[in-house]
């Protein structure tokens, strides 16, 4: 990033660093840290992560979710896991879980599914990262037989990431709860995986964008299982995403319990549709929550 672009982008964050406070506020000491998925910030952090990941600070975010990472080099942003974790331990800030291209493997041999897992494990551990997530679905799987093919998968990689001593997770987006003939394939991702392997990161704006239930009644479903969440807005008129209180979505409403969802980390995200850039989103979702939703985590 250049030195010019990074001052400007710095100056974004002058009111948000001096915003006032409400006493309440003050008062409370948050259980969770802020969190952010880097996938939204993904083309500042191709051009210059260190750069990136310290604006991010200015903001208050102390946590993240990783993308970005070369199994073959087990790298992250072209930057080695271990000298990643050196500059993340120099800016006191924990990267928790990371998105990993588990997808591309799955018409793949078991021998080679192992590999890409063990790599994964690898970075994971270099980060001293405890959650290893499936992210995501190519479309050409999006039926009953890529749904089963995939929940087949998942158990097995789950019982390699315990054996390392880490926790596997399955993140979802909102073609998992599309009706196949009465069959929903989120349902059979929660009850055809073993919940001591496969934890769940719950999508609030995927679940929301569905529409065929929230995320408090998923979680009655599987209390403890919903290890993390992602929030999001959704813009009321397009539904694409948007700055958390942009959006049609109340959160002061749909928000679970924590300890009821078994949560340990949370991650704000936008994906795209920013107002004006990917940074000052985040810089304006961390504002909101902090405002609004803290005291619900």
């Amino acid at each position: 990033m250049e030195r010019r672009k990074f001052i400007q982008n710095s100056s974004l964050l002058a009111t948000a660093s001096v915003m006032p406070v409400s006493a309440n506020q003050n008062e409370l000491k948050p259980k969770f840290k802020l969190g952010y998925q880097l996938y939204s910030v993904n083309a500042d952090m191709q051009k210059d992560p260190i750069g990136t990941l310290t604006l991010m600070k200015q903001m208050a975010y102390e946590d993240f979710e990783i993308y970005g990472f070369d199994p073959e080099k087990v790298t992250y942003y072209g930057i080695d896991a271990q000298d990643f974790k050196q500059h993340l331990d120099e800016m006191n800030l924990t990267v928790t879980s990371g998105h990993y291209g588990f997808t591309d493997y799955l018409d793949k041999s078991d021998k080679e599914l192992r590999w890409y897992v063990d790599q994964c494990i690898k970075g994971a551990k270099a980060l001293n990262s405890p959650y290893i997530t499936w992210p995501w679905l190519a479309p050409d799987y999006r039926n009953m037989d890529g749904y089963k093919l995939m929940v087949s998968k998942l158990n097995p990689i789950g019982q390699q990431v315990a054996d390392a001593g880490l926790t596997f997770a399955y993140h979802n987006h909102g073609f998992e709860f599309d009706d196949h003939d009465g069959i929903c394939a989120y349902d059979l991702i929660m009850d055809d995986t073993d919940p001591a392997l496969v934890k769940l990161q719950t999508d609030m704006y995927w679940v929301m964008h569905a529409g065929r239930t929230t995320p408090k009644e998923l979680i009655d479903k599987q209390p403890g299982r919903f290890v993390m969440w992602h929030i999001k807005d959704m813009d009321a008129k397009t539904r694409d995403y948007t700055e958390l209180g942009n959006g049609a979505i109340n959160y002061a409403n749909v928000l679970p319990d924590p300890e009821k969802s078994g949560l340990v980390y949370y991650y704000i995200e936008q994906g795209g549709n920013f107002t004006h850039s990917a940074l000052k989103s985040a810089e304006d979702s961390a504002s909101f929550l902090k405002q609004h939703l803290m005291h619900l985590l």
